[in-house]
C-alpha cells in the first residue's frame, strides 16, 4: 500500500471474498459518482471490482462504511488494464461517469412488507426518491434515469389478498387510496389506473429509461399491458364480474417478457397466471437445496449482461416470493435468461430492450429471506453485507451510471 501522501495513485476496491462488505461498496462507487469523479467497473476482475482516482475523502469514506480497498501505484493499474485487455482474458473495463437519478415506484401509506431494493439502497445509502401514481401520470418520470418497481399488482387485483386480509386495515388503506387516485384521475377502476402507470413506464422505458422489477410487480406488468381493453378482475375487486373469455384475447404483442401465458382469475388463489413456478415446487426445493446459476458472458462483447451478472459466485441462493421465478415457456424468445435453475426449467433473472431503454426482471421477494411472510420484520443487511443475491439488485441500480450500449445479439 502507498503513503497516503502520494496523491498520482488509484483506489481499488475488490469485489471478490476479500471484500468485508460488498453491498456498502456499490454505494462508495455511486457516491464517487456523485462527487463528479469517475468510477472504472472491472468486469470479471476480483468479482468486478471498482477502481477510481485516490484521495483522502474516498479513502476516508470507505473506512467510515467498512469497505475493503489498497491503494495502488498509477502503472500497477495500468498493468492491471494491460492484463484485463488481453483478448483471451474474459475481462474488461467499463467507465462509469454519472451518478444516476434513481426512483422507487411505491406506495405512501405503509404495507406490511419491505422491499429488498429499497432496503439495498438504503443500506449501501444511495440516493432515491419515491414516486407513485400521481407522480407518474404528472409526466415526472423523464426526471429519472432508473426506476424500480416496489411489490406492486398493476392488474387492479390488490396483489389477490383479498381472501386473507380483507378485513385487515392496512389492506382496506390500500384500496381506499387506490381507488382514490384512480377517481382523481378520471378512471372508473383501479384496472384502468394501473394501466395508464404501466403505459407510461413503457413510454419512459422507449425513451432511453431503465426499468427493475421484483416479485408480483414482473408478470403483472406483462398481464396488465396484454390484458389492456378486457376486464380479468372479479367483482370482489371492482363490483362487477370479470370477462372470463379475457384469456383468449390477450394481446402478447403489447408485453415486454411473457408470452401465452393462461390468467388465473379465482380470487380464492394468490396467482395471477401461469407465469409464476407452481405451488407444487415447494415439494422439491426448500431453503437447502434452492439454488440458481447466473450465466457467464463475455465481459468484452457482451458487456450488459456481464455488468448485471457480476458477482463473487455464480451460485445464488434461492428465495420465494409471491412471484418466484418464471416457467421458461412463456418467456419471449428475445429475452436474455440470465440466471436459472435448470433442473426445474425456470427463470430466475431476465433481462431486455425495449426502445431506447432496458429492463431487468428478478423472481422473488428477498434474497436473504427464504419466504418472507405479510408481518415479517425486514431484513436487516447488517447481517448480510456480502449477499450475492443483494449483488444482483445493486448491479442494476449502478448499471445505468455507464455509457449505454446495445447488448450483442
Amino acid at each position: 500500500m502507498l503513503s497516503h501522501g502520494i496523491q498520482s495513485a488509484v483506489l481499488l476496491i475488490p469485489m471478490d471474498e476479500t471484500q468485508k462488505n460488498h453491498l456498502k461498496a456499490y454505494g462508495i462507487a455511486y457516491w464517487v459518482l456523485a462527487k463528479g469523479q469517475s468510477v472504472d467497473w472491472l468486469l470479471n476482475y476480483e468479482g468486478g471490482s471498482f477502481a477510481t482516482n485516490f484521495s483522502s475523502p474516498i479513502e476516508k469514506e470507505c473506512l467510515i462504511r467498512g469497505v475493503s480497498y489498497t491503494i495502488i501505484a498509477d502503472a500497477q493499474y495500468d498493468k492491471i488494464k494491460a492484463d484485463i485487455a488481453v483478448p483471451e482474458v474474459n475481462m474488461d473495463v467499463v467507465k462509469l461517469d454519472k451518478a444516476p437519478k434513481v426512483a422507487v415506484y411505491s406506495p405512501k401509506n405503509k404495507r406490511p412488507w419491505d422491499d429488498a431494493v429499497t432496503l439495498a439502497m438504503t443500506y449501501a445509502e444511495i440516493p432515491y426518491d419515491i414516486i407513485y401514481d400521481d407522480e407518474i401520470l404528472q409526466g415526472k418520470l423523464p426526471l429519472y434515469d432508473w426506476v424500480h418497481l416496489h411489490h406492486e399488482d398493476f392488474t387492479g387485483q390488490y396483489g389477490k389478498f383479498w381472501l386473507g386480509y380483507r378485513q385487515e386495515q392496512w389492506y382496506k388503506d390500500d384500496v381506499a387510496e387506490n381507488e382514490g387516485i384512480a377517481k382523481r384521475w378520471g378512471y372508473a377502476k383501479v384496472s384502468q389506473l394501473k394501466l395508464a402507470v404501466v403505459k407510461k413506464l413503457r413510454d419512459f422505458l422507449a425513451g432511453g429509461g431503465y426499468l427493475f422489477a421484483m416479485c408480483t410487480a414482473t408478470d403483472t406488468y406483462d398481464i396488465a399491458l396484454a390484458a389492456d381493453g378486457l376486464d380479468i378482475c372479479e367483482s370482489v375487486y371492482d363490483g362487477d364480474p370479470a370477462d372470463r373469455t379475457a384469456g383468449s384475447k390477450l394481446d402478447f404483442s403489447q408485453t415486454l417478457a411473457f408470452t401465452n401465458f393462461s390468467l388465473i382469475y379465482d380470487p380464492s388463489e394468490i396467482e395471477f397466471s401461469s407465469i409464476d413456478v407452481p405451488a407444487s415446487r415447494m415439494m422439491q426445493m426448500n431453503e437447502s437445496n434452492d439454488y440458481f446459476t447466473l450465466f457467464d458472458y463475455s465481459a468484452k462483447w457482451d458487456q450488459i449482461p456481464a455488468m448485471l451478472c457480476q458477482n463473487h459466485t455464480r451460485i445464488i441462493k434461492g428465495f420465494m416470493g409471491q412471484t418466484t421465478a418464471f416457467r421458461k415457456q412463456y418467456i419471449k424468445p428475445s429475452v436474455l435468461i440470465m440466471g436459472e435453475n435448470k433442473a426445474l426449467n425456470e427463470a430466475r433473472y431476465i433481462h431486455g430492450e425495449f426502445g431506447k431503454g432496458m429492463w431487468t426482471f428478478y423472481g422473488g421477494h428477498d434474497p436473504e429471506d427464504y419466504q418472507h411472510m405479510v408481518y415479517e420484520p425486514p431484513t436487516d443487511l447488517n447481517l448480510h453485507p456480502n449477499s450475492p443475491g443483494y449483488r444482483l439488485i445493486l448491479n442494476n441500480v449502478l448499471f445505468p451510471a455507464a455509457k449505454k450500449q446495445k447488448r450483442k445479439t
